[in-house]
């Protein structure tokens, strides 16, 4: 990039205005209206806005320097509105940082921070620097800086057919995590690329969309302690920094992640395999955190713009984190529109899950909005118009929209209702079979038919808040002791059970138990309407070891310990079964053509056909989904059976016409064999005894 802005306007025979020179460099307005760090064939165009600025200065830095090499303060006339822009000409972007310093007002209660020598990040940076050791911060004393980033990855053929919502199953994993332990046998442990490594298993395993929790720039150095000698970090990733760029230190090589290169191929691979990418976004808060939090880029650029203030300049805390973003305020919405549009066109992302989404329905004064315009603005737009849109309906605020986040039937959600029954149900709880029953089916109690549908439901009983799979069923209480707050942080409603024993036992009955609960769990996950989703690991029995909440843990409580692979390969070996048995039976995922046999689409059953007991001491619930599949010209009938009784029940089963005949598929209650091929077939109509605390799943 050697060309000066003079040999460009005579190369292209642009008639443009004369350069100025500012700091030794070539200079002239830039492009107003696209924000950040554009690159153009011989320079730069560097924009960025603040209403409440007086000045702006553009601050240019060798790699890894905190003293920058040059200043250049913005004129008047490179000013239009409250957009600042400079096109800087023959700039060697390989060595180049850059961050801004702005002027203004600094008066708290008004909720201005301006101070003229704090170095502040572009907030549409598409790299930032300083962090691509993990645990290792450069940025403390010097502040954040960006780099200038290409765009010119080759995706191949640019088309991926969208998977529909109905036929996704969904795994939830960290980045890090995910590969960090020693027992992943991975070259890049805790990397993009130590995951892509694991792409073979995930397609062997049958899942077809891969969660990544938060993989935006975040500081994983914030708030570190030392507790009984570990180090704890914010290993989750809660807490961005920069919305636009990926997390430098998830990369096993930072230079390629400057352009994102890692991420991309990341991607790409999944693709490749039939897998989509969904990204856990969060846009309620950042980590500036509250008033004692430090300031890095939006509090000095428009603090009571982007942040929720009261009257007297403090700030809403609707997140838990400290701060609460203005996603309501037209600049923000703006700012989350274009980091969609970028994570979409330039990483092809397929999907987003929104951290604590409520948050991005409230209004300036904090209170819930009935047409929330980012909302409406998401769910209209051209760009993610195939684009997965998941909520997590609900805030640290207190506001639980579950079944009624403002949807324009675009809109899914984390079921919170559906891990919360299914968990009581499943353990035997007395007074839940009704709404078992509605969860099961789709939740059309929450989701009406017509208007939203069950593919508005994600159906999850466990995600990376709360306990894992195996230990939903192996303590009573959390054990948060090494989080370092004394076992008060995380959720005490955890509705699980040790099935007799508190922790690891050699108890065999316990231990027995346990692995059908385990596998009752799957099989009703598996078996209902809507989009599954379970958290990484719990395939082969992954522990946190009682921890609900191992949000700062970076060290084995959670990373996933591979060696339970071989140790648990008959829960790895059913989940693998029961996810082709939902890819097998449609009838689970969606209606499909009127049955022959007179059945509707769903219909809910007890211990006999046509009379679902929703009674307080019922602990039984059995759903038929019926179909005529036109693909393949056949019937497609599926029996949910489901026994939470700690003794055996006797069942009938529904009367079945046309020759047709019940086949057991799964009976998780059978000792020698839990997965069958059709060995059994009981006459329909008959008595069929369903074991304590077992699941049976009848197929045609």
């Amino acid at each position: 990039m050697n060309t000066s802005g003079a040999e460009l306007t005579r190369i292209h025979n642009v008639p443009l205005e004369p350069l100025d020179v500012i700091s030794g460099f070539e200079v002239r307005p830039g492009f107003f209206t696209s924000l950040g760090a554009t690159l153009i064939p011989c320079g730069v165009s560097f924009t960025i806005q603040s209403q409440g600025a007086t000045s702006c200065e553009l601050l240019f830095f060798h790699r890894g320097e905190d003293t920058p090499f040059a200043v250049l303060k913005f004129p008047e006339s490179y000013r239009i509105g409250y957009v600042y822009s400079m096109i800087v000409f023959n700039l060697n972007i390989e060595d180049l940082e850059y961050a801004y310093r702005l002027d203004g007002p600094y008066d708290e209660k008004k909720g201005y921070r301006f101070e003229a020598d704090r170095i502040l990040l572009d907030p549409y940076a598409k790299a930032v620097t300083g962090q691509s050791t993990w645990g290792c911060n450069n940025n403390y004393h010097r502040g954040y800086h960006a780099r200038v980033v290409r765009s010119n990855f080759d995706w191949g053929n640019m088309y991926h057919d969208p998977i529909p919502m109905e036929d996704l199953v969904i795994y939830e994993t960290h980045v890090r995590g995910f590969t960090k332990d020693p027992s992943s046998g991975v070259l890049h442990p805790g990397t993009f690329n130590g995951l892509k490594e694991k792409i073979p298993y995930l397609k062997q395993l049958g899942i077809n969309a891969v969660e990544l929790m938060p993989i935006f720039e975040f500081d994983e150095m914030r708030d570190t302690r030392v507790v009984d000698g570990e180090k704890l970090l914010d290993y989750w990733g809660y807490n961005p920094v920069c919305f636009f760029a990926p997390n430098t230190s998830y990369a096993a090589f930072s230079e390629d992640n400057q352009e994102g290169k890692e991420l991309k191929s990341l991607i790409k691979c999944l693709h490749d395999n039939n897998m989509e990418v969904i990204l856990d976004v969060v846009f309620n808060h950042t980590a500036e955190g509250n008033e004692m939090g430090p300031c890095f880029s939006f509090k000095g650029l428009d603090n009571n713009i982007y942040y929720l203030l009261t009257p007297d300049g403090h700030y809403y805390n609707f997140s838990g984190c400290g701060n609460t973003l203005n996603c309501n305020h037209p600049i923000v919405q703006q700012m989350i529109l274009d980091c969609l549009h970028y994570w979409v066109t330039d990483y092809r992302v397929d999907g987003f899950r929104f951290d604590l989404a409520s948050i991005l329905g409230r209004n300036e004064d904090g209170s819930p909005m009935n047409q929330p315009p980012l909302l409406r603005s998401l769910a209209f737009d051209p760009i993610l118009g195939n684009t997965k849109l998941i909520a997590e309906a609900w805030d640290a605020g207190g506001l639980y929209q579950v079944g009624s986040f403002p949807s324009w039937k675009r809109w899914a959600e984390w079921n919170g209702r559906y891990r919360d029954d299914m968990r009581r149900f499943l353990k035997g709880d007395c007074g839940c079979a009704g709404a078992a029953a509605q969860r099961i089916i789709g939740s059309p109690d929450l989701y009406d038919p017509i208007q939203r549908g069950p593919n508005a439901s994600i159906n999850f009983l466990t995600c990376h808040d709360g306990f894992t799979l195996y230990d939903l069923y192996s303590y009573n209480e959390k054990h948060n002791q090494a989080n370092g707050w004394n076992n008060t942080d995380g959720t005490n409603d955890n509705n699980s059970w040790n099935c007799g024993a508190e922790g690891e036992t050699e108890a065999e009955d316990v231990r027995t138990l346990r692995r059908r609960m385990l596998k009752n769990a799957c099989a009703v996950l598996l078996s209902s309407r809507g989009t599954p989703m379970f958290l990484s690991g719990d395939e082969f029995g992954d522990t946190r070891f009682g921890n609900n909440n191992p949000y700062c843990q970076d060290n084995p409580i959670s990373w996933l310990n591979w060696t339970l692979l071989e140790k648990n390969q008959d829960l790895y070996q059913f989940f693998r079964y029961m996810i082709q048995f939902r890819k097998n039976h449609p009838v689970i995922r969606k209606n499909l053509e009127t049955s022959t046999t007179g059945y509707p689409h769903v219909s809910v059953h007890g211990t006999r056909p046509g009379a679902p007991d929703y009674s307080q001491t019922s602990h039984v619930i059995c759903i038929l989904f019926a179909g005529h599949n036109p693909d393949t010209g056949r019937e497609d009938l599926v029996y949910l059976a489901i026994n939470s009784y700690w003794e055996s029940v006797s069942l009938t089963l529904p009367p079945l016409s046309n020759d047709l005949k019940w086949k057991v598929a799964v009976n998780t209650g059978d000792p020698k064999q839990v997965c069958f091929s059709g060995e059994e077939r009981p006459d329909a109509g008959m008595n069929i005894s369903i074991g304590a605390r077992s699941v049976i799943l009848f197929e045609i």
